[in-house]
This record gives C-alpha cells, structure tokens and sequence, in this order.
C-alpha cells in the first residue's frame, strides 16, 4: 500500500491531518511519528517498531520537534541510502530564512509554512494538490 508520514509533535496538527486525508480521499495510508526518533524507528523497523513497508513516498516532516527535530531528522536520514530518496515536505510554523535555507541544503523538495487554512481546507487542498501530483509521477 502507498503511503506518506507525517512527522508532527503537535497532536492538533496530527489530527487534522489525518481528518484532511479522509476528508480529500487521499490514497494513501498515513502514517504519524511524534519526532525524528519515533519516526526513524518507524523507517528502519528499529526498537521495536513495526517498519513501513514498502517505505513512504512522501516524509512531512515539521522543524520543531522533542527529542530529534526536524534539521537532525534529515540529517540522519542522509546517511540511509534507502532513506535518503524519499522526498521530504517540510511543514513548519517557521518562516525564518535560515531554517529555510538550512532545510534546502539537506534536499528538501518543499516547504510549508504553518498555519494552514485547515477550516476551508484551502492550503491542505493545494498541499495535497502537489504531493498528489509527486505521488503520481513515474519514479
């Protein structure tokens, strides 16, 4: 089954995001880790973790998280050659250029700022809108 993760620590967010998928019949499984290290354990099937498989095809990945943010996340995921080809969105409530900047030198394919309009559903749609679009392209 295709599937995305979403790498949150904010439990509202997480919700949404799950109610999003629902409500805009994403086809995708949706997965959610609750920081880098939970999310690690869920790629590489480590401390018991049952491992995604096949892997996702899509990483959200938010900045500001416990435990392992978001810069250390990509940066470790670098390091796993099956890992590190999965592309990442970041979803943040950043908007600073250095986390910016730092986020495309570790090869991001996006970046979102948060808040999104989850209300009208309009951000979530044009978000859902492109990883739709990556999701379908030949590989």
């Amino acid at each position: 089954m295709r599937s995305v993760l979403l790498v949150e620590d904010d439990f509202f967010d997480t919700m949404t995001a799950q109610k999003a998928f629902e409500k805009f019949n994403v086809p995708h499984k949706l997965y959610t880790a609750f920081n880098g290290l939970e999310a690690l354990d869920l790629l590489l099937g480590t401390n018991g973790a049952e491992p995604i498989r096949p892997l996702p095809e899509v990483i959200l990945l938010d900045l500001n998280m416990p435990k392992m943010n978001g810069h250390e996340f990509l940066a470790e995921i670098s390091t796993h050659p099956e890992l590190s080809t999965i592309p990442v969105f970041i979803t943040t409530t950043s908007g600073m250029d250095v986390d910016r900047l730092n986020a495309q030198n570790l090869g991001v394919s996006g970046y979102i700022v948060k808040p999104m309009d989850f209300e009208s559903g309009t951000d979530m749609v044009d978000s859902l809108n492109l990883l739709e679009r990556l999701l379908r392209s030949p590989v």
